[in-house]
C-alpha cells in the first residue's frame, strides 16, 4: 500500500481547499505522508502514484480557475499515467443541470492518459449537504482502501 498521496484542488470560493485541508490533517494523522497543491502545475502530480482531486464546478460545469491550466496541459500532452490511481471529490450545486461536472472532466483527463480511478466520486451538493468535511471524510476509505 502506498502510503504516499498527492492531493490537488480546485478552488473558485475556498470551499474545495477546506476540504482537501481537512482531509489533508485526517490523512496525516493515519500516517500518510501528504503533498497538497492548490496551484497544481503538471510538475507537481507528473511522477505521483496516488493522486486525489478535490475540485468545485465553475461557471457552465468547468473547471476552476486556478486549475484548468493544469487540466489544459494534460489534455494536450500524451503522458502516460499508467502507475497513477486517483480518486476525485467534486463540490457543486444541485441547482444547476451542470451539477459537479468538473468531476466528469478531471475522470476523463485522467482515465484518458492512463490512470487508473480506483473508487467511484463523490459529488458533495452543497444545496443539501452543509458538512463537507464530514462527508469527505466518510468517503475516503473508499479511495486508501484500493490504493
Amino acid at each position: 500500500m502506498s502510503k504516499s498521496i498527492c492531493i490537488i484542488t480546485g478552488s473558485t470560493l475556498g470551499g474545495a481547499e477546506y476540504v482537501a485541508d481537512h482531509l489533508n490533517d485526517v490523512l496525516t494523522e493515519q500516517g500518510y505522508q501528504v503533498e497538497l497543491f492548490n496551484q497544481a502545475e503538471l510538475a507537481d502530480i507528473q511522477h505521483q502514484t496516488s493522486l486525489l482531486v478535490v475540485t468545485s464546478t465553475h461557471g457552465a460545469g468547468e473547471l476552476p480557475e486556478n486549475i484548468h491550466p493544469l487540466f489544459q496541459q494534460l489534455a494536450d500532452s500524451n503522458l502516460d499515467f499508467s502507475q497513477m490511481k486517483f480518486g476525485v471529490i467534486g463540490l457543486g450545486s444541485s441547482d444547476y443541470d451542470t451539477f459537479c461536472n468538473a468531476v466528469n472532466i478531471v475522470e476523463e483527463a485522467l482515465s484518458s492518459l492512463g490512470a487508473t480511478q480506483v473508487c467511484e466520486s463523490l459529488r458533495i451538493d452543497v444545496v443539501n449537504d452543509f458538512d463537507h468535511d464530514s462527508s469527505a471524510e466518510a468517503w475516503l476509505p473508499n479511495f486508501i482502501e484500493k490504493l
